[in-house]
């Protein structure tokens, strides 16, 4: 585990990549919510176990295979405290939350969907919570009902008991919006499910990097998130779901490593987690996943949360200063994601996203654009796509002053 003795002091010695230049700029990463940079910690935990350690998991009795094997357990297990799960056999290994997402929706259109019921999503999902859905109704004949989204990004509940009525099978929602960085009221959505004895899933993508998650205290039936934007590698994502719906559910995938038993009439699956992990999993990405969530612990999620706060914050005031910069999502409770749109002057065509991000990037300074995965959401807002700058533990107060800066020069360039 990295040690810290004043954990934000010298944030960016951790990373790397930080250390690069562009144009003889210092680089200032502000795509975090797409994924997050990695620290040395997590670089040399890949590194020692591919150098010196790689076996496979659960497939051998040799040193190497033992070895691997217990470290992957050890990262199921570090994976159940970080998000409180009351049992490490509740966390699944997937290759990505999209999977994760589409292992519960392939489950509810094969054994629970049918002709007049319904799913609940948001107007604010990404893509990968939004198609599974949409494609298991399709294959079922089931409804898909949307939350609206308003005017300041915040879901629009008022219809909330409405649309959970009649036989809705799952509530599926994020937990922080990766376009609008809106932290939905989690704990009302649940209550409100709960009433309707409807099951709850979260995208928890945007969430675990800064939020303390305790999946005790939310009650959802499924929870969904990816390493790589906790700091951790890519290819590799975490389902966490109850007993019940791991029992209930069939498996998404066949093959190695997930059966019981085989013959050429029938096969048996494996009890859970495996039940639901087939074939050799991305096992040195694993093992490096808990290094990434050591980083986080020994950091400590208050300090995460008020560092990101304060740039938030910060970044908002330093861009409302920009003449016809309109944000996209204003909702009081925020994470540090920032989507904006720039008028043209004097009656001239919108500034482009991708001409302003390709100007920023000449100064050093990486922001995002695009539709970002939830183009309905685009649509709500009547843009096509929007600029988005968005935070991490490794950025600073210089960061922001660097982006506002950039932000400047690349206008006077495009108005």
């Amino acid at each position: 585990m990295v040690t810290l003795l004043n954990p934000l002091h010298n944030i960016k010695s951790h990373f790397p990549v930080l250390n690069n230049t562009v144009n003889g700029y210092p680089l200032v990463y502000l795509d975090t919510a797409a994924t997050a940079q990695k620290p040395q910690c997590v670089i040399d935990a890949l590194t020692q176990f591919l150098t010196h350690d790689y076996g496979t998991v659960r497939r051998g009795l040799y040193h190497l295979s033992v070895g691997a094997t217990a470290k992957f357990d050890e990262t199921r297990e570090a994976v159940a405290r970080f998000i409180n799960a009351p049992s490490s056999d509740q966390i699944i290994f997937t290759r990505g939350a999209t999977e994760a997402i589409n292992i519960v929706a392939h489950g509810f259109a094969e054994a629970i969907l049918k002709p007049g019921d319904a799913v609940v999503i948001s107007a604010m999902e990404h893509h990968a919570n939004l198609v599974p859905w949409q494609q298991a109704c399709l294959k079922t004949g089931a409804e898909l009902r949307i939350i609206p989204v308003l005017d300041d990004g915040t879901l629009d509940l008022s219809q909330l008991d409405a649309l959970l009525s009649g036989s809705v099978k799952l509530l599926a929602v994020t937990h922080v919006s990766n376009v609008l960085g809106t932290i939905n009221p989690i704990e009302q959505l649940a209550r409100a499910a709960k009433a309707k004895r409807v099951p709850l899933l979260l995208d928890g993508c945007q969430a675990a990097p800064h939020l303390k998650l305790d999946m005790q205290a939310l009650d959802c039936d499924f929870y969904a998130f990816s390493a790589h934007k906790l700091y951790g590698p890519t290819g590799v994502g975490v389902l966490y779901a109850k007993p019940e719906w791991l029992e209930q559910l069939p498996p998404y995938q066949f093959g190695g490593d997930m059966i019981d038993s085989v013959n050429f009439e029938r096969s048996t699956f494996a009890h859970v987690p495996h039940k639901f992990e087939a074939g050799t999993p991305a096992i040195a990405e694993v093992i490096a996943l808990k290094a990434a969530l050591d980083f986080i612990e020994t950091i400590g999620h208050d300090a995460i949360a008020a560092h990101e706060h304060a740039l938030l914050t910060q970044a908002m005031q330093g861009l409302a200063q920009i003449e016809g910069l309109r944000f996209i999502g204003t909702a009081p409770d925020k994470a540090a994601v920032i989507a904006f749109a720039i008028e043209g002057a004097n009656g001239l065509q919108p500034v482009h996203p991708l001409d302003l991000a390709t100007l920023l990037d000449q100064y050093g300074i990486a922001i995002r654009t695009g539709h970002h995965c939830a183009q309905p959401l685009m649509q709500r807002f009547g843009v096509t796509a929007c600029a988005r700058a968005s935070f991490g533990v490794y950025n600073t107060p210089d960061d922001v002053d660097a982006f506002i800066t950039a932000m400047h020069k690349a206008l006077k360039l495009l108005r």
